[in-house]
């Protein structure tokens, strides 16, 4: 009888119920695609710097997880000293540029022949390498995105570079120019921002960045499995604060929905409430039926969340193939139980208040 009631109430006031479940879908979908756009750039990024097929990554000191993220650039030659360690195989030095008009974009400036002896080479899927200083390679995902052939003329750093090729995904950045053009660009001649290290064998990792440790006191000398370890939200405390305000937002706007439906529905039923109390139902019945309607509710709009998300997520994907978003099991478990606390939260005041009218007062309500 109860279940009856409360699907009654919830069809009586269609559009009031759809406000609801939408303002609880929106939630779930908040914190469903705020962190899977958060967690899933960070391991698209932290993935394609492991697909250049470093073992060991050299930085100067105080630079940060993101790579490059210093204005103290380091002498090129010290590529010399760390290529005569034993079991180093190759050393690339890349100078790191960022480009904001347009949207924030990272250009590696490259040394074509040692980066190809690191990363095994570029596969490319059009055109080939730089010929001339104002060249530029860009991976197949920048291509797709930005509709960019080969031939096709970038802006970037208050340059025009012509598109040599393109290549695979996955060798860092999406961008890729001549070092000295770089280095020219920047003021930095002979200057690199970090260095990837590829060893004889990755088993000697740890050997060799003992080595750098010594030749080079004070500088970031990370191995690759490290540097992976590291790029989660957790060892990053702005992106962590960054997720939890947005997720507190989210859950905030849903709990502010339940409870101005809830509020007003009681309202609207202080009558109906009344006749049930009159006859016989108790307190526990009044306030269990409006807490099962906020249950519904928020089941509905946790349903309609997770649709939503995932088609968000193929949209994102469809018109901007370079974002990646990774949506968990565990933050869509997260999300839900976040939206049904804020439900129950939201209605549990004016179940509360209903269930506590007084039957005779409730009879004579207008």
């Amino acid at each position: 009888m109860i279940n009856r009631m409360v699907l009654q109430n919830i069809l009586h006031r269609p559009v009031r119920t759809v406000v609801s479940v939408l303002a609880v879908a929106i939630e779930v979908g908040m914190v469903m695609l705020v962190v899977g756009l958060s967690t899933g750039m960070l391991n698209e990024s932290a993935k394609r710097v492991e697909g250049v097929g470093a073992d060991i990554l050299v930085q100067p000191p105080g630079a940060s997880m993101f790579l490059g993220m210093t204005q103290s650039p380091m002498p090129i030659k010290i590529a010399d000293r760390l290529a005569e360690i034993p079991r180093v195989e190759a050393v690339a030095p890349v100078l790191l540029q960022f480009n904001s008009s347009g949207g924030i974009n990272l250009i590696y400036g490259i040394d074509i022949k040692s980066f190809d002896r690191v990363s095994g080479g570029f596969v490319y899927h059009d055109g080939g390498p730089f010929e001339q200083p104002y060249d530029m390679l860009v991976d197949d995902w920048y291509a797709k995105a930005n509709k960019v052939k080969v031939g096709g003329q970038l802006h970037f750093l208050n340059h025009d570079f012509r598109v040599s090729g393109i290549v695979e995904h996955g060798k860092g950045a999406r961008l890729f120019i001549p070092l000295d053009t770089a280095q020219d660009l920047s003021l930095a001649q002979g200057k690199a921002s970090i260095f990837f290290v590829k060893c004889t064998n990755p088993g000697y990792t740890e050997d060799v960045k003992a080595q750098f440790t010594k030749l080079l006191p004070g500088y970031q000398i990370v191995a690759m499995r490290e540097y992976m370890s590291m790029m989660s939200s957790n060892n990053l405390p702005a992106l962590r604060a960054f997720i939890t305000v947005l997720v507190s937002v989210a859950v905030i706007i849903g709990f502010l929905v339940i409870f101005l439906s809830m509020y007003t529905t009681i309202t609207e039923r202080t009558r109906e409430i009344g006749i049930l109390k009159s006859l016989g139902a108790s307190k526990i019945y009044i306030l269990e039926a409006i807490l099962r309607e906020a249950m519904l509710l928020a089941v509905s709009g946790i349903l309609s969340g997770y649709a939503g998300t995932l088609v968000a997520k193929r949209l994102i994907n469809v018109w901007f193939p370079t974002l990646s978003v990774d949506l968990t099991p565990d933050w869509a478990l997260w999300a839900a139980a976040l939206a049904i606390a804020g439900t129950l939260v939201g209605a549990f005041y004016p179940a509360f208040r209903a269930a506590q009218l007084d039957p005779v007062d409730a009879l004579g309500y207008e």
